[in-house]
């Protein structure tokens, strides 16, 4: 093996955005969101939405709520399966 070949590229490592800081361009597209929202009636225009196109605002509220379900006091969820034995 020469000396070129055992010679390794190394890149420089970037620090890049911290973990936790936002994207700014999608923080700017929700506060558009909220505000196109706002716009068309707020509250009222979702209702009607709603009513007249279920399927979209089901597909809607599935992706703003949230991913994962805990139980009492932000514990796991208990599961009681009530059994008596012969049944």
């Amino acid at each position: 093996m020469d000396e070129k070949q055992s010679r390794k590229k190394v890149m420089p490592v970037s620090p890049g955005r911290p973990k936790g800081v936002p994207n700014k361009v999608n923080g700017l597209i929700k506060d558009m969101i909220v505000q196109a929202l706002d716009n068309a009636g707020g509250v009222d225009y979702l209702t009607e939405q709603a009513r007249l196109n279920p399927g979209p605002f089901m597909t809607l509220l599935g992706k703003v709520l949230p991913t994962q379900v805990t139980g009492e006091d932000g514990g796991p969820v208990k599961i009681s399966v009530e059994w008596k034995p012969g049944e």
